[in-house]
């Protein structure tokens, strides 16, 4: 077998032709996406009061899973059936994300594809005259959202070199404080303030979504690896043994797990905290409530990607796990003022949730960057995929549920002490992660030929 070194060149050391077009592309796009995802959250009272009041009854599957639910918990599931949407996005976003990952070619034709299928089912959301109907379109949006998840880091890293990638990755990874604060604001907007109702909200993020698409059907695909100074990496045929490759990277799996426990946080904290606020807290109309989650996820999850991903990008020659330690010190950080958000009147916790989350977005950048860098360029799409899968299943997939579960029997604040739980774990596995990162950084070029 020859060693992947015979077919390494000097890697660049700035943007290649087309990288800039194409970040803001895709940061666009990945706007859209977290706006379709998350619109639902700021919604979620408005759908309670539609599909579970007394008179209206579930049917089929749905019916059976809210009465086994309800008779393992032995109180009122209402909480967890609502879940339930949260749960069917992630399952099908996670498990086509691992198919997904292995296209190396024709990439900016799936991503169109993707955006098409998640616009369109966003559209049939609105449409939906059951809540099993609802169930259905949300795992739609999760499939069409797929594409998207692996393909469009990937394409980013072949346009950039190793040394710009933390800055540009907490660039494009500002797309998911942004893009979901607007979704929150946004369904309060057209459902409440204007009186439009829910579904409106839905309808309305159709046609940029098109639009959307067919932009990237107008994009050629850029070469793989070749910010990396692989010259054949579109030669590799992806196979299972992507994803062990990349389990056997130390910095990757303890990444993995660090951002598995974050997204466990973050998802729960997205799905239940508007709710929370205006249900539990009573601390204004749902509109208010909205807007202004919305807008101290934007401010927090802005200034606190950027500036982790330039943190980490300026102490890389000081501390060579540096993106391992800016990650695992802000999720240590978050935790003391979650806990106090909990036990702190409003308006004054608004000011805990906006310390809570802008640490939380921190380590956004910097731990995608730690994916991309400790992966070969032939399997870091799939890297990526196997990545959305593991934090999916292991986080957002099943903190919304638990969360609620716990609600159920208990109470919200109960509930959401979950989340403190996992930010204390994320932050100890990245930590733990930062002795391996030069290492593994240095040898991503050869790990194919082991």
């Amino acid at each position: 077998m020859k060693s992947s070194d015979e077919h390494l060149r000097p890697s660049p050391q700035a943007p290649l032709p087309g990288a800039r077009r194409t970040l803001i592309l895709l940061l666009v796009v990945g706007l859209f996406d977290y706006i379709d995802r998350y619109v639902l959250a700021g919604l979620v009272p408005l759908i309670r009061a539609e599909f579970f009041s007394g008179h209206h009854a579930q049917s089929g599957f749905v019916q059976t899973l809210v009465d086994w639910i309800g008779r393992f918990l032995g109180h009122n599931p209402e909480n967890s059936a609502i879940a339930l949407l949260s749960l069917a996005f992630m399952i099908s976003y996670a498990l086509f994300s691992t198919i997904f990952g292995f296209f190396k070619s024709r990439r900016w034709l799936i991503l169109a594809i993707g955006v098409a299928v998640w616009s369109l089912a966003s559209g049939a959301s609105g449409l939906a005259l059951t809540f099993q109907m609802l169930i259905i379109a949300r795992c739609f949006v999760g499939i069409g959202e797929a594409a998207y998840g692996p393909l469009a880091p990937a394409v980013i890293s072949d346009l950039y070199p190793v040394e710009r990638r933390g800055s540009v990755m907490s660039w494009f990874y500002m797309a998911i404080p942004v893009g979901s604060a607007l979704g929150f604001a946004f369904g309060g907007l057209v459902a409440v303030t204007l009186g439009w109702g829910w579904r409106w909200a839905f309808f309305m993020l159709v046609p940029p979504g098109l639009l959307l698409a067919l932009i990237c059907l107008l994009m050629k695909d850029p070469r793989v690896g070749q910010a990396d100074g692989v010259e054949d990496g579109h030669k590799h045929r992806g196979s299972f043994n992507d994803y062990l490759i990349a389990l056997k990277t130390p910095s990757y799996l303890l990444d993995t797990l660090g951002m598995a426990a974050m997204t466990f946080a973050i998802g729960g904290m997205a799905f239940w905290t508007p709710s929370y606020i205006y249900e539990y807290r009573h601390a204004g109309d749902l509109g208010y409530v909205n807007l202004m989650f919305g807008g101290i996820t934007v401010l927090a999850g802005l200034s606190g990607t950027l500036t982790g991903g330039i943190v980490g990008d300026r102490l890389r020659a000081r501390f060579s796990g540096s993106y391992f330690l800016v990650s695992g010190a802000a999720m240590l950080m978050a935790l003391p003022a979650w806990i106090a958000m909990l036990n702190t009147p409003f308006p004054y916790a608004w000011w805990l949730l906006f310390v809570a989350m802008f640490c939380l977005f921190f380590n956004t950048g910097p731990s995608n960057t730690i994916l991309a860098n400790v992966t070969h360029p032939s399997i870091r799409a799939s890297a990526f995929a196997l990545n959305i899968l593991v934090i999916h299943a292991l986080g957002d997939l099943i903190s919304p549920f638990v969360i609620g579960a716990i609600a159920d029997v208990s109470n919200m604040n109960t509930a959401f002490m979950t989340v403190s739980v996992m930010m204390a774990v994320g932050g100890v596995l990245w930590l733990s992660g930062a002795r391996y990162l030069d290492k593994d950084t240095a040898g991503a070029a050869n790990q194919l030929s082991r």
